[in-house]
């Protein structure tokens, strides 16, 4: 029996020939950012236990990492450092002083790499003896006392080498702030990704153990938003586009799609998401225990984030990513 049904949609998807014809949505290793931790010490390559196949390395390792990264064609890391306790104090010193680790490591990267974007890390916490993104008085995180600090990190990094500033703190004001300082050090080409949308999330719990940086005290809620707000995500954004951001953030990415379409509808930026530690350790966590394919996962994941509108993807993927299309 024939049927007379003018519109088939499936004759666009009878082959995969046909199918990638009618793909609107593309996904390649240009599009994704690797984070990488880097510890002291040397012939360190220890994996995060609650996020399997990622590493802490030394920096021999680390650039040793790097020449397999960048072989794959990833084009961007983003580097956190782990600090020892004896290294943290109340006013994150260690972040801008000459010859620490971190920066030291993005002179070196730098001087071996010089064609890889090179994206840091802009807050306090790794360096804070009180775990915390912005300076703490009597249990209260002041805002604007923080941002002097946060200026000096930055000068510090752009020195160092770094392409791309990540502020991911929350403070109010301090991109407007760090590019103020960057412009009046010379650092005009330096840009700033800010982590504009940062809710107090769930998710960021393997991250904590792979910088053990958890917060000594109370919780990040009142500098990071409420998952309930979307048009709040609004105003921080076109807060930090009117202070001279050059890609804006949303972070976490899967439980906020709806986030990232709204920027995306919004500004005419490059939007930016974070897909998190806790985001990568549940597939990886469902794929070891047999309950779905991992690899599937991760491609679908990572697709979703693209369709809902990041240019930008920040993902612990990136690398398995790089070598299923190698």
């Amino acid at each position: 029996m024939s049927y007379s049904i003018p519109r088939r949609p499936r004759r666009n998807r009878q082959s995969a020939a046909i199918r990638a014809l009618a793909q609107e949505t593309t996904l390649s290793v240009n599009d994704l950012i690797y984070p990488m931790f880097i510890v002291e010490g040397s012939g360190v390559r220890s994996e995060v236990k609650s996020m399997p196949g990622i590493y802490r390395h030394s920096l021999d390792t680390l650039l040793e990492e790097l020449k397999e990264v960048t072989d794959l064609g990833i084009k961007c890391i983003d580097l956190f450092p782990n600090y020892s306790e004896d290294k943290k104090d109340k006013y994150a010193t260690e972040s801008y002083r000459e010859g620490t680790l971190y920066l030291d490591a993005l002179k070196a990267i730098k001087d071996k790499f010089p064609e890889l974007a090179l994206m840091t890390d802009v807050a306090m916490d790794p360096y804070s003896s009180d775990g915390h993104d912005g300076l703490v008085e009597n249990g209260k995180i002041l805002n604007d006392e923080t941002l002097d600090i946060l200026a000096k990190m930055a000068v510090a990094q752009a020195r160092a080498g770094a392409d791309i500033l990540g502020p991911s703190d929350m403070m109010d004001g301090r991109v407007g702030f760090i590019r103020e300082a960057l412009d009046a050090e010379g650092f005009t080409d330096v840009s700033i990704m800010s982590y504009s949308v940062k809710y107090a999330s769930a998710f960021y719990g393997p991250f904590r153990d792979a910088l053990d940086s958890a917060p000594r005290f109370g919780d990040k809620k009142t500098y990071q938003m409420n998952p309930a707000n979307v048009r709040e995500a609004l105003i921080e954004a076109e807060l930090d586009y009117q202070e001279g951001a050059d890609f804006l953030m949303v972070k976490p990415a899967l439980a906020y799609l709806d986030v990232i379409k709204t920027l995306n509808q919004n500004f005419d930026l490059p939007i930016a998401a974070y897909n998190v530690s806790g985001e990568y350790a549940m597939i990886k966590a469902a794929a070891q225990n047999g309950w779905l394919d991992g690899d599937r996962a991760m491609l679908e994941t990572l697709m979703s984030i693209r369709r809902a509108g990041a240019k930008v993807i920040l993902t612990y993927f990136a690398k398995e990513f790089a070598l299923l299309q190698a």
